[in-house]
């Protein structure tokens, strides 16, 4: 799975996202996913999960076997 591609789809649905993507393992099925955007204001962690998974749902198990996620709002971002 290419990393762009990933990018691409979440910046599709989440257009005020900014988005990196790292193979974690080299091996072009694990992936972490950095997403930063207001859209996540007042969504609960799982929430937040749920629409990542949701966007990237066709390649869950098939493409990407490893997911991890960050899913923050610009003002948790900068908090850290």
């Amino acid at each position: 799975m290419d990393s762009n591609l990933i990018k691409e789809m979440i910046q599709k649905v989440i257009s005020d996202a900014n988005v990196e993507v790292y193979d974690t393992t080299g091996t072009f099925d694990h992936f972490k996913v950095v997403v930063i955007s207001n859209i996540f204001k007042d969504m609960t962690l799982i929430k937040r999960h749920k629409l990542i998974y949701k966007i990237l749902n066709q390649y869950i198990t098939k493409e990407i076997h490893a997911l991890q996620i960050v899913a923050q709002t610009q003002e948790e971002f900068h908090n850290e």
